[in-house]
């Protein structure tokens, strides 16, 4: 018979937009915390926002809303994969970068650090663990006048989980390094769900430890990464508290459910899974931009009528394997048409 761990409570957040595969990583790990099998997050206690509903409001109400149903006893994990980026000069700053943010109206369409922060203060539970899988703040670049950097985690952050004490958060990756999207899940995401269904347990008691787990998907992103992405915690400061069930009340892990049985095809190249770094030369009159549909498909993304001479160029996309997409020879593209690609 299974259990719920009652006490979870969680704000699982996936921009979507122009990055889409956060979207599919937020759904994913939600479906682990609510496994009644594994994580058994109650169901109505797992709040879920991607795309369309990860806009700064909907994320604010809802880490609102977990402030006044939480206790001091509660379970928390808030789990945010997007933007994240540091305005470093004229002054400092930094942001969370919603669904729907526009980067002229930072302060009313994005989520500052310290308005973050006091989101999280405000949660009662002392036991609270925040993953931020901020990847990709280079495709954030023309903000007029600023310069912007990369940034995992809010500088602010050390303030408030310095001191341990059950409140820990973990960034995706170090301060200079980019985080890896992938298919199905990126790098730190897969490592993640991979630990909530036990492999990161190093006591079979029927629980996942927070730190536990971070120590863990530092391993399994060292490995899909080729040593290039290593998520940052302080350990000597966290505080291993148990953050949820690995089996539902059981002991023994039921294994991995389907999705998590095969390692992710990682991206070569940070940004490329998302469209980002994803321009094709064309030998003639300019450049066409490559990226995909809905469905998967490769389309054209940007600069239409561009007549390019015979080109071909390698990718990696949705699909498991490296492609070939050949822009033909003297043919116009227009945005939204759908370019024919063989498998090597």
């Amino acid at each position: 018979m299974s259990d719920r761990f009652e006490q979870g409570h969680a704000c699982v957040i996936g921009i979507g937009g122009d990055l889409p595969s956060t979207a599919r990583d937020a759904k994913g790990l939600a479906s682990i915390l609510q496994d009644p099998e594994r994580c058994a997050y109650p169901e109505n206690q797992v709040h879920l926002l991607t795309s369309e509903q990860a806009t700064r409001q909907n994320i604010l109400t809802t880490l609102g809303a977990l402030a006044k149903s939480t206790t001091a006893e509660s379970t928390v994990l808030v789990y945010f994969s997007g933007h994240g980026l540091q305005i470093t000069q004229p002054f400092k700053l930094y942001y969370l970068m919603p669904f729907g943010y526009k980067k002229e109206e930072l302060s009313d369409t994005a989520i500052s650090s310290s308005e973050f922060l006091a989101c999280l203060q405000a949660i009662p539970a002392q036991k609270l663990l925040v993953l931020l899988d901020c990847c990709h703040a280079g495709g954030v670049t023309d903000l007029s006048g600023m310069k912007i950097a990369k940034a995992p985690l809010p500088p602010e952050a050390t303030q408030m989980f310095a001191s341990g004490g059950g409140r820990i958060m973990i960034g995706s990756s170090q301060s200079n390094e980019l985080s890896y999207a992938g298919d199905p899940y990126s790098a730190f995401t897969y490592a993640l769900m991979k630990g909530l269904c036990g492999q990161g347990a190093v006591k079979q008691d029927g629980y996942i430890r927070a730190t536990d787990l971070a120590m863990y998907a530092s391993r399994v992103v060292s490995t899909l990464t080729e040593d290039k992405q290593h998520p940052v915690l302080d350990i000597e400061k966290a505080d291993n508290f148990a953050l949820a069930y690995y089996a539902a009340g059981g002991l023994q892990p039921k294994g991995l459910p389907s999705g998590l049985e095969d390692q992710p095809s990682i991206e070569a190249k940070p940004g490329q899974l998302d469209g980002y770094s994803q321009h094709v030369e064309a030998s003639g009159d300019g450049a066409v931009a490559i990226g995909r549909d809905a469905n998967g498909a490769t389309i054209v993304t940007g600069h239409s009528n561009i007549v390019g001479s015979s080109n071909v160029v390698q990718r990696n996309v949705t699909q498991r394997g490296k492609y070939n997409v050949n822009l033909g020879s003297a043919q116009n593209f227009n945005i939204g048409d759908t370019i024919n690609h063989d498998k090597e």
